[in-house]
């Protein structure tokens, strides 16, 4: 009977999550068209999360399509198909792994901030000030984070896949052997837009997941210094795993 109710009281917490993220949801594109616009908060933070991103999205590309020449060449050169090398890096950075390793990578480094900057301010009773003050905290502080994240992802994914690009076209000339200027010719030849595209629109879902989820569990954390450690924890977590099905179901469409 124990276990009975526990699954139970699980699928009703599940259930509740859901709707209560679904309503957030709505709130936020109801807001979003809102008279009053923090259109300085926007930029500023917009400008913040990006450049103190790009390190960690630079050695995530370089070092991904160099490990992704170097394996590929390890499988092809079984097959005598070394001369595919370049189309596969170009193709699997800019369709899967692009997108994927930046999503989990700015879920861990901005989306974590997030959730420990608001449930911070839940803790510390900031957000009862603000409304207090007749602010709209929710357009004050959850507007200008989706918005500056889910613009910035595709810029994110852009940088990592020339990045990646340029990785696997140093190991390949530099340790593989191959022909620069033919390496660049079926890199280029190869690529095609609709591959880009379906990786920038991936990174566009994905940043508004990660944004949307991370203010999410700050505004619904718990007291004290637990709850700001597991809105942290649980806003990582719950984005990675949305990353990892939303991208399925987005390489479903476009398969």
């Amino acid at each position: 009977m124990m276990i009975i109710e526990n699954i139970g009281k699980q699928a009703i917490y599940l259930i509740s999550s859901i709707g209560k993220i679904i309503l957030f949801i709505f709130l936020f594109f109801k807001f979003l068209f809102q008279p009053k616009f923090y259109f300085r908060s926007n930029l500023k933070y917009f400008i913040n999360i990006f450049f103190s991103s790009i390190p960690v999205i630079a050695l995530t590309g370089i070092f991904s399509g160099m490990v992704l020449a170097l394996q590929s060449y390890t499988g092809f050169s079984r097959f005598s198909a070394e001369s595919a090398i370049p189309n596969i890096v170009v193709l699997t950075l800019t369709r899967e792994l692009g997108p994927v390793l930046t999503g989990l990578m700015i879920s861990a480094r901005v989306g974590s901030s997030i959730a420990a900057e608001i449930a911070t301010m839940r803790v510390t009773e900031q957000i009862d000030a603000l409304k207090t003050l007749n602010t709209n905290f929710f357009n004050y502080l959850v507007t200008p984070r989706v918005l500056s994240l889910t613009i910035a992802m595709p810029l994110f994914v852009t940088l990592v896949d020339f990045i990646g690009v340029m990785g696997g076209y140093l190991v390949s000339v530099h340790r593989l052997g191959f022909n620069e200027n033919m390496y660049l010719i079926n890199t280029i030849d190869f690529l095609s837009f609709a591959d880009y595209l379906s990786g920038v629109i991936k990174a566009t879902v994905f940043g508004f997941i990660i944004s949307v989820i991370s203010c999410y569990c700050g505004l619904y954390s718990g007291k004290g210094a637990f709850g700001v450690g597991s809105a942290t924890t649980n806003s990582v977590v719950l984005s990675s795993i949305l990353i990892l099905v939303s991208n399925y179901i987005l390489t479903e469409i476009f398969f």
